[in-house]
């Protein structure tokens, strides 16, 4: 009898080690699963949604260029070579303001030689995320129109989507931005840059941060994520219009071989 009492008092630990070791086992497994669901959601954000949007804003080039009928960019060959320094810009008057267009629809390209020979991305209107997510830079609908005076303002993505402000914490003051309509080309210059909360709205006033100012010069403003990898804040590039020239004088000096590409004829 007491023999028995003890199997019986060893056997109950032993069964409550072995139920212990499956249960960890189990946690084990269900984690190891978690993290790699995990890593194919990051993988999925900072590569695969890139993929997609790249090719959808791509495609959104090539019809815009379509509609232009290539007459606003010369053949590679006959682009300046961008080492000559520019000229002065001809004086074309007021530049031409164009109508907005509907939401989803495209307003011309933009070009930031400081991103990258190859920085062309789409404009389009409206900043929801069937836009944002898919076509490229997103033009808030109550703000300026590109030329206008008053506040043109976009916003992008900065790491997912196509990443198409992923560097603008790289401008510097001088730094030339090309925005390509129908119409015609508008150079702004970057002037500089804050990091504000996104209740901070005031950056999108036609005098941005200023309420009660009237508007008598043409700004850019461009709204993203801040920090990189985060959504705590928003980092905002402030430019000004420099000049225009209208489509019929051709592209700028300086990008005519990335617009000769960007549509097409490069």
């Amino acid at each position: 009898m007491v023999l028995l009492e003890k199997e019986t008092t060893a056997a109950v630990p032993a069964r409550g080690v072995g139920v212990l070791r499956i249960v960890v086992q189990i946690v084990g497994e269900l984690l190891i699963t978690v993290g790699v669901i995990l890593l194919l959601f990051v993988a999925w954000q900072l590569w695969w949604t890139n993929v997609e949007s790249d090719a959808k804003q791509s495609e959104t080039i090539k019809n815009f260029a379509q509609e232009l009928g290539g007459s606003a960019a010369p053949a590679a060959s006959d682009a300046p070579d961008a080492s000559t320094p520019a000229p002065t810009p001809t004086d074309y008057g007021p530049p031409r303001v164009a109508e907005a267009p509907g939401h989803g629809q495209t307003i011309g390209i933009m070009y930031i030689p400081r991103f990258g020979a190859d920085y062309t991305r789409p404009i389009v209107q409206g900043t929801s995320t069937d836009v944002l997510d898919t076509l490229g830079l997103g033009h808030y609908s109550d703000t300026a129109m590109p030329g206008a005076t008053g506040n043109f303002a976009v916003a992008g993505h900065r790491q997912t989507h196509g990443a198409v402000l992923d560097n603008i914490h790289t401008l510097v003051p001088g730094d030339k931005i090309y925005v390509q309509t129908r119409d015609g080309f508008y150079v702004y210059v970057f002037r500089n840059n804050q990091i504000v909360l996104p209740s901070a709205t005031d950056v999108l006033l036609p005098v941005p941060t200023q309420p009660a100012a009237r508007p008598t010069e043409a700004y850019l403003t461009m709204t993203s994520c801040n920090p990189r990898f985060g959504s705590q804040e928003r980092i905002i590039a402030y430019s000004l219009l420099d000049h225009w020239q209208p489509a019929s004088a051709g592209p700028p000096a300086e990008i005519a071989a990335q617009v000769a590409k960007a549509l097409g004829k490069g």
